[in-house]
């Protein structure tokens, strides 16, 4: 069953052993656990719901809790201490895109806001209910997920909105076909989810971000259904796929998303490459990104994540071997690992990662095969399963991202590290602060950071612990340069800072679309931009 108050299934566990509690320990303090609340407890905590009946809404308290938040360390902080607040006052489930006409209709008739909820995998604030008086409506997508029509000589897939990754990947697969959207959150985000946050996946350099792979679809909004056909190019106007990309349901509800499919690939393979120091690490990643080769990912951690990685793999033994080689090869307390991966055609994926290796070995970089490779891809889905042992053991997971020119990136890299220690240590804590590029383009890199810090056991002051955290970084990210989202959206944690990447221009223009499709607010209030007015 799915976990109600953290992170996936509740029967997947993946372990922190002595070894890596003890790294931790040795870097920020030993954490203490401390007793959550249950879900009873949560859910006696629920304001009575204040909707009246309609056919497709259920309003008891254990399904307004599940739906009620995402995954954002404010959500996990809410449900563990069983202070949830504000909670929709009742779930719908629709199965067709006039089900959600109906319950648009019915929003709009009660005057209640409407929160579009997918996987429930948001790590930005998007899924909360406003603290107002306003009665708050969530409607779960996730019937939607149907594959409708596969169209084999356009290779354009049409699905309903609410499916999650790995049903829409299986589907796909039975007719020879695959997205290759791959989020870390792939096993529980959906595809309308991904496309209103615009999300990018683990192999976005052969497949593209959401962007690239979103043909068209449907939209039910407050003032009627949009329809964005498909065209391989165009050049009449704005394209309205953009105003639907992004989105985070201030326009309406997406119901149905045509998606550019591609055949599966006949040869996948990631391979392990260690570097000696950072910078001849990221000269070697944006060299590969320019180049083009026909790579399907690449992923460089700086030297505390690759300490951090070794140090959490376990078998001590084995990875004290292969850090005595790499030390005899050159690559010693500094060294940064990239994960590299190509998928295709058996002889061009091949001739892709041969070419990556000899450009690297150019560089310094040493080579270690295809086992950490094999490793990581076994993985991929279940490290963010780390966030529950961490917990535990009495500390807290948290992350945010960025994209910036490659001229920025390391200085960017370092702001954001430097903010978060100055963030915790004005509450006596440390951080275990590190970072990777998860996402190369020739122009720049997403530039992804981790931070583990301990819980103080107390509700409002691991909140206030939160809030000096992110707003530390989410300040760093804006004065080097850098966009406050690359992959996660904005909802309402990154609202704050979005006016310094748009300007006032850019605000208001986004604010008068959704006032067009949405002229009584109703839509998902206070993500994104603040509360649209009528």
């Amino acid at each position: 069953m799915r976990r109600w108050n953290g992170w996936g299934d509740d029967a997947v566990n993946f372990a922190l052993e002595a070894d890596a509690l003890a790294f931790l320990a040795q870097r920020i303090g030993a954490g203490k656990g401390r007793e959550d609340a249950t879900f009873e407890q949560a859910c006696n905590a629920l304001a009575p719901p204040r909707l009246p009946y309609h056919r497709l809404i259920e309003t008891s308290a254990p399904v307004r809790l599940r739906n009620a938040l995402g995954q954002s360390l404010p959500d996990w902080l809410k449900l563990r201490y069983g202070r949830i607040g504000a909670a929709p006052d009742g779930v719908a489930f629709p199965e067709s895109a006039e089900d959600v006409r109906e319950l648009l209709d019915y929003a709009q008739r009660y005057g209640a806001a409407v929160v579009p909820h997918g996987g429930g995998t948001s790590v930005a604030g998007h899924l909360t209910a406003g603290e107002g008086g306003q009665a708050t409506l969530a409607v779960n997508l996730t019937r939607l997920c149907r594959m409708a029509h596969l169209d084999r000589v356009s290779q354009l897939a049409t699905f309903g909105a609410g499916v999650y990754g790995p049903d829409l990947e299986a589907q796909l697969r039975a007719h020879g076909y695959t997205l290759g959207h791959y989020p870390q959150s792939f096993e529980y985000s959906t595809l309308g989810g991904w496309i209103v946050t615009r999300s990018s996946g683990q192999q976005s350099l052969r497949y593209g971000r959401i962007e690239q792979m979103f043909a068209g679809g449907t939209v039910e909004t407050p003032v009627g259904r949009l329809e964005v056909p498909t065209f391989p190019a165009s050049a009449a106007g704005t394209d309205l796929r953009e105003i639907v990309l992004g989105s985070e349901g201030r326009i309406g509800i997406l119901t149905e998303a045509v998606v550019r499919v591609s055949p599966l690939p006949a040869y996948e393979a990631f391979h392990a490459v260690f570097f000696p120091d950072w910078a001849s690490a990221e000269t070697a990643v944006r060299e590969l990104a320019q180049a083009k080769l026909g790579l399907s990912m690449l992923r460089l951690s700086n030297a505390l994540e690759t300490t951090t990685m070794l140090a959490l793999a376990g078998h001590k033994k084995l990875i004290g071997l292969l850090e005595g080689w790499l030390s005899l090869r050159g690559c010693k307390d500094g060294k940064c690992m990239l994960m590299l991966g190509a998928s295709g055609a058996r002889p061009q994926a091949k001739a892709a990662i041969a070419a990556a290796l000899r450009l690297a070995r150019g560089h310094g970089g040493v080579h270690v095969g295809r086992k950490m490779g094999d490793k990581w891809k076994q993985n991929r889905f279940r490290n963010v399963y780390l966030r529950n042992a961490a917990w535990e053991h009495g500390y807290v997971i948290d992350t945010v991202e960025t994209a910036v020119d490659w001229p920025l990136v390391e200085p960017t890299m370092h702001a954001v590290e430097a903010a978060a220690a100055k963030a915790l240590a004005q509450h006596g804590e440390q951080v275990h602060a590190y970072t990777h590029l998860s996402h190369l383009y020739a122009q720049g890199a997403s530039v992804y950071t981790t931070f583990v810090y301990r819980l103080a056991g107390d509700y409002e002051e691991d909140m206030a612990r939160w809030r000096s955290l992110k707003q530390a970084v989410s300040l760093a990210i804006v004065n080097s340069g850098g966009t406050i989202s690359h992959q996660h959206g904005v909802g309402s944690d990154h609202a704050p800072y979005l006016a310094a990447e748009k300007g006032a221009a850019g605000i208001a223009a986004m604010e008068a679309i959704f006032r067009h499709f949405d002229p009584q607010g109703m839509m998902n209030p206070g993500k994104l931009l603040p509360a649209a007015k009528p």
